[in-house]
């Protein structure tokens, strides 16, 4: 009989999956979760007509990728424009931004090779390779990014391929691995981001939290983490640390669940705040690269 990876819509079935004294029910949400599970970025991809008005059928496709995956990989016309992929957002019922520090008015911020100012010195807006991360991952908890949408106006002359991976994957493989390493990786204080100082004056102070969370109004998985080495500070403890060894390990690996893509003139990705990273690239400077990318508090609605 064959089983539908189908989400789990009672938020307490939810929460039990994720209950480490509760090895039937995560048994059961992983078995939903690995079947027919979606085999590479040709699986994610969703043709749209115009992001700015979908019909009702690109909206079901759409959410049904994110159920199935956390992530979806669009496919639209090169032409669409920042307000497009605003409204494209608040179809699948993303309405809360977040303006972080160096986002525009509109608090969609504008990806691109910025060599001065307060971007300066922000790796997002270089052409050096971005480390797996999760967005806003120093962001305190009651400002926790669900969910992005990261949509391509120009790629670069060459590179500048993302990788992206579900962290519902990484969580299966440390607990199969081993559930003490989700213990350490839900602990409070398992991950400290220090403060933000520019020019001798602090913007954000230091924050704490667990790399593995329960979403309290959904009680979906949600995971905060950064592969960076520097100004990050991982608990002292020596189950911490085979925990991060372990899904670093695992993020270097030749995984099947990792997709790596390279996203083309009016594509983009809208997801369930997926680990992802991105390569080195080498910019036309004529056509320089740039994304648009919106961070949102809430999650995609399944409905």
């Amino acid at each position: 009989m064959q089983i539908i990876n189908a989400p789990i819509k009672n938020r307490a079935a939810a929460v039990a999956a994720f209950d480490l004294n509760n090895d039937r029910a995560y048994r059961q949400w992983r078995d939903q979760r690995l079947a027919n599970y979606p085999a590479g970025a040709a699986s994610l991809r969703v043709p749209l007509a115009d992001p700015a008005s979908l019909s009702e059928r690109e909206q079901r496709n759409l959410r049904e990728q994110v159920r199935r995956c956390n992530m979806a990989i669009y496919q639209a016309d090169p032409a669409t424009d920042r307000e497009a992929v605003r409204a494209l957002g608040r179809q699948l019922g993303l309405e809360r931004l977040d303006g972080n520090l160096c986002a525009d008015e509109d608090s969609i911020t504008a990806l691109q090779v910025i060599p001065d100012g307060r971007q300066r010195g922000y790796i997002p807006y270089s052409n050096l390779p971005l480390s797996w991360h999760t967005d806003g991952y120093y962001n305190k908890g009651d400002q926790m990014i669900r969910a992005m949408l990261l949509h391509c106006v120009r790629p670069a002359a060459s590179g500048g391929e993302n990788a992206l991976l579900d962290h519902e994957m990484a969580y299966i493989h440390l607990r199969d691995t081993d559930p003490a390493y989700i213990s350490a990786l839900m602990a409070a204080d398992a991950m400290t981001i220090p403060p933000n100082v520019e020019q001798g004056v602090e913007i954000r102070g230091a924050v704490s939290g667990p790399v593995f969370s329960i979403d309290g109004p959904t009680g979906a998985l949600h995971m905060r983490y950064t592969h960076r080495q520097r100004n990050i500070e991982w608990k002292a403890d020596s189950l911490t640390r085979e925990a991060v060894a372990c899904l670093r390990e695992f993020l270097a690996s030749d995984s099947p669940y990792i997709v790596r893509y390279r996203l083309a003139p009016g594509e983009g990705v809208v997801c369930n705040n997926v680990l992802h990273s991105r390569s080195g690239f080498d910019d036309d400077p004529a056509q320089p690269r740039l994304l648009y990318r919106a961070r949102y508090y809430d999650r995609i609605s399944e409905t």
